[in-house]
């Protein structure tokens, strides 16, 4: 980690509709000037080239180039790690950030991260994440849910991380799709402490 970047975050894309979110989110952390270490699922290289314009490459390093030119980064700042890179620093409690956001989660995550199946890299940073008792923020996108889905939320949410279904609201008269994506990645960005001016917070244009 560099003493040139804010707190590192970890980010861990999985491969539930959504992929713009998670894009958003990290140029979002990139230009806070955070360190972000990224994990990408097989699943979610998929939704992003059926979502956005976006081909990304299978190999760690080539990513981690691509992603830091197309978002601006500076060298070093984002780490991307691959399924079985257990050397990763979030793989263990003792080198693991502060806080983990999996946006967007999908059911199969959400569920081997509620049983502390571990079985790929972002299990495992998820469950580092959450013995250590630290920050971990989950986006699920699915509908409807079902039982076993919501059951696996509620299971989470008492183990002490936050559920944010990718629910956009339309109280800020969202006028494209965008301004939809920037909804819930401003949630996110919230709950992560990191300063954002996506979106005006409820009851602000009337101060």
């Amino acid at each position: 980690m560099s003493d040139t970047f804010k707190s590192p975050i970890t980010l861990a894309i999985t491969g539930a509709s959504g992929a713009p979110y998670a894009l958003r989110l990290l140029e979002c952390l990139v230009h806070a000037e955070h360190q972000v270490f990224v994990m990408i699922s097989k699943a979610a290289h998929i939704v992003f080239a059926t979502e956005t314009e976006h081909k990304l490459p299978a190999q760690s390093a080539q990513l981690e180039q691509v992603l830091s030119e197309m978002l601006g980064a500076r060298a070093g700042q984002i780490r991307v790690f691959g399924k079985e890179d257990w050397m990763a620093p979030v793989a263990s409690g003792s080198g693991a950030p502060s806080q983990m956001v999996v946006c967007p989660c999908s059911t199969g995550t959400l569920s081997a991260i509620a049983t502390g199946a571990s079985n790929n890299l972002i299990e495992r940073a998820a469950d580092v994440a959450l013995k250590e008792r630290r920050q971990l923020i989950l986006v699920p996108r699915e509908s409807p849910y079902s039982e076993i889905h919501l059951e696996n939320m509620l299971r989470l949410t008492r183990m002490g991380a936050t559920v944010m279904p990718a629910s956009p609201g339309f109280y800020h008269q969202p006028q494209s799709v965008q301004d939809l994506v920037d909804f819930m990645v401003a949630r996110v960005l919230d709950h992560l402490g990191v300063e954002q001016t996506l979106i005006a917070r409820w009851g602000q244009d009337r101060v």
